[in-house]
């Protein structure tokens, strides 16, 4: 039993990643984004409620279907109970069945399409501030925990749930609506979307803590609404198109990047036979749609990056120049801190470790890179490269120290072994 139970624990934690914006969006577009938090309570509990019966009961054929009739009984519970909606109820109760999920057909799909939509821009809202449109979108929207959120965003847990309790209590006292904004606002409100589905999956792609390195129900998530933007007539824009195309590329290399122990396999040992062609083919085209614009954004550049990668049949056929080309353009026009360390790697597949290590001390003082581990592990790995072992040494172990993913620990491990010297 208890092994069947962990495989349905799984089983709902990536339905959650999959459903739970899509319940949400639906509730609340008949309860009203005022009442957002209920919509959230409602989909969580019919979750739990999928963790407490299918133990026993058995998965049904359809477990969205299922979760969706849940969350419609419990919306309708929950009405009755409250003394501001219950004089609404009987409405609420007709409109939720009304919009039932089964038998499933395209007309349902495209309203929960249309309601997602709804719900990302709402939550990009410019009434809310920047912390907490980015905090609701990833919350709400693509399903992630505050701990996920904080270690995307690098900021402390307390922090982001301030920045959720705070956009909650904004978007009811500005009461806030779920129509699609104008297309004087569009690109305002879709800027954040973005963003914020670029951090959700990079949060999949390399876990900032706990025992896997990639969770692929996140990147899946985060896939599967830039599709949505892109492929839709007002929002496939080309900054959306790039955005897509970005997140393909780096989609099709997910299978590789751990083996089947879970253990990180770097970018130059992985298997490029194993890479998903359909992925990185979609990829290409969705930039051949990116083009179409007169303005160079930032996703441009970095899917021109990751298409790079795509490309090349082997690691020793990278074309770093041209990476480092990018590189250079995107810092031109956002010089993050992050953006600047990944840069400093292409200069030293360029042009050497050395002047790769002349980058890194550039950035070495900024605040938003104190506790980001990746800075000491690139640090480490040059330094390894031009023989200081013992600077690597303490710059690796100052890597697994402010990591909290098992797997970049055991990795950071490994490499520390092979740097230390032979007992005699």
């Amino acid at each position: 039993m208890t092994g069947a139970a962990d495989d349905i624990g799984a089983l709902v934690d990536r339905l959650f990643r999959r459903e739970s914006g899509r319940m949400v969006a639906a509730l609340a577009r008949t309860l009203g984004a005022a009442r957002l938090d209920l919509a959230e309570d409602v989909a969580q509990q019919a979750l739990l409620q999928a963790l407490r019966v299918w133990p026993y009961r058995g998965v049904p054929d359809d477990p969205a279907a299922w979760l969706y009739t849940a969350a419609r009984r419990l919306a309708i519970d929950a009405a009755r109970r409250d003394a501001n909606l219950r004089r609404h109820a009987g409405t609420i109760e007709r409109e939720l069945l009304a919009r039932a999920p089964a038998p499933p057909g395209a007309r349902f799909a495209d309203e929960l399409a249309d309601d997602e939509l709804r719900l990302l821009f709402m939550c990009a809202h410019p009434a809310l501030s920047e912390e907490m449109r980015l905090a609701l979108i990833l919350r709400v929207g693509c399903g992630l925990s505050t701990r996920e959120i904080a270690a995307g965003v690098l900021r402390e847990e307390a922090t982001v749930a301030q920045w959720l309790v705070r956009a909650r209590r904004r978007v009811r006292e500005q009461g806030l609506s779920l129509d699609m904004p104008s297309s004087a606002e569009l690109p305002s409100r879709l800027a954040p979307v973005l963003d914020a589905l670029y951090l959700a999956f990079n949060e999949g792609h390399g876990a900032a803590s706990g025992d896997a390195l990639v969770r692929a129900d996140i990147c899946g998530e985060a896939v599967r609404l830039a599709r949505l933007l892109a492929d839709h007539p007002v929002t496939g824009v080309p900054q959306t198109q790039a955005l897509a195309a970005l997140l393909l590329f780096h989609l099709a290399r997910l299978p590789t990047r751990t083996d089947a122990a879970g253990e990180i396999v770097l970018l130059a040992d992985q298997d490029r036979s194993r890479w998903d062609g359909a992925a990185i083919a979609e990829g290409f085209a969705r930039m051949q749609r990116a083009a179409t614009g007169e303005r160079l954004q930032e996703f441009h550049l970095l899917a021109g990056i990751a298409a790079e990668h795509a490309r090349a049949a082997t690691f020793e056929e990278t074309d770093w120049p041209a990476i480092l080309d990018y590189y250079d353009a995107l810092v031109a026009l956002a010089p993050s801190p992050v953006h600047r360390l990944n840069r400093a790697v292409a200069v030293a597949m360029t042009d050497g470790p050395a002047s790769g290590l002349s980058e890194l001390d550039a950035i070495s003082g900024e605040d938003v890179l104190a506790d980001y581990f990746l800075l000491p592990a690139t640090r480490g790995e040059l330094l390894r490269r031009l023989g200081r072992h013992a600077e690597a040494s303490a710059a690796l172990a100052e890597a697994a120290r402010l990591t909290a993913s098992a797997p970049a620990r055991r990795f950071l491990a490994r490499r520390l072994e092979a740097l230390s010297p032979p007992c005699s």
